[in-house]
């Protein structure tokens, strides 16, 4: 069964959030090495939990993004229009992660999901 497995927080000042998150619940960050300014957040190994990471926030952006992992980006895409919900932006890769899209369900509420595949890059 597809899980939710990241988060992403959106952030108009980066330092300030990762201080924020820091401060307040002991997070930690590291810089991705990737092809966008990212920052990973570790959020502890003692409790149940997932990571994430943070980003700028991009024109539009509310709110922080849970993404599911699912078996076949486009499987899910259709399913999600088949079952009232939209694609908000096309597949895309994540180089040496995975297949990415955003979608929304019926309700509005914005979603990632993913397809874990370490060969995944821009063609």
């Amino acid at each position: 069964m597809p899980r939710v497995s990241w988060f992403d927080i959106p952030a108009d000042d980066l330092e300030r959030a990762q201080k924020f998150y820091k401060d307040v619940f002991d997070w930690k960050f590291d810089k991705w090495d990737g092809p966008m300014e990212y920052y990973m957040a570790d959020t502890g190994k003692e409790e149940p939990g997932i990571n994430g990471g943070l980003a700028k926030r991009m024109p539009g952006q509310m709110g922080i993004t849970n993404t599911i992992t699912v078996p076949s980006v486009d499987e899910f895409t259709k399913k999600i229009a088949d079952n009232g919900g939209q694609l908000i932006t096309q597949k895309m890769p994540i180089p040496g992660i995975g297949w990415f899209a955003q979608c929304s369900d019926t309700e509005g509420n914005i979603f990632g999901i993913i397809e874990m595949d370490k060969e995944a890059k821009t063609t």
